[in-house]
């Protein structure tokens, strides 16, 4: 899996590749080794060339950051594979839109039932994904019409997970 991960105003790319013993990571096509424990609350702790550090993510309205330690860093990021996906899709509102999971994971909350009056941008599931959570956000104002999925449920990229209309 590949991701454009912006911080702050650089943007870098992203490789993941899950092995049998784990994962790998290449940071602009250079190899990124590193270990990563989910903590409570949320938190991850992150091993960087025999350095540890906690990371948070947070989520405000549309802005996410992520924290490490008592620094935050503004941040996006994209799925080009995904970004492609959407531009085929109709841009207009009409008519019903799938949330659908970026990666492989486990659904950890449904936020939104089926039924539940939503604005774009509102979150509707949270997925863990290699050790951290993913909020999935309504993509248009509507209600939930459904969701596929139920909480614990293992998912695949690309699946459909809720439909908002």
């Amino acid at each position: 899996m590949t991701y454009e991960v912006t911080i702050e105003a650089k943007t870098y790319r992203v490789e993941l590749v899950r092995h049998s013993s784990g994962w790998s990571c290449k940071l602009d096509g250079h190899d990124f080794p590193f270990d990563v424990t989910s903590l409570q609350n949320g938190m991850l702790s992150v091993l960087v060339e025999g350095k540890s550090y906690e990371v948070r993510q947070e989520v405000a309205g549309s802005e996410t950051s992520v924290v490490v330690g008592h620094e935050r860093f503004k941040t996006t990021v994209r799925d080009p594979r995904s970004l492609r996906a959407r531009g085929r899709e109709d841009d207009s509102a009409q008519g019903p839109k799938r949330i659908v999971a970026p990666m492989p994971g486990k659904v950890v909350r449904v936020v939104a039932p089926p039924g539940t009056e939503v604005v774009a941008g509102q979150p509707v599931l949270v997925i863990e994904a290699m050790k951290m959570q993913n909020e999935l956000k309504a993509p248009k104002k509507g209600k939930v019409k459904r969701i596929t999925v139920s909480e614990g449920a293992a998912v695949e990229a690309g699946q459909t997970l809720a439909e908002v209309e």
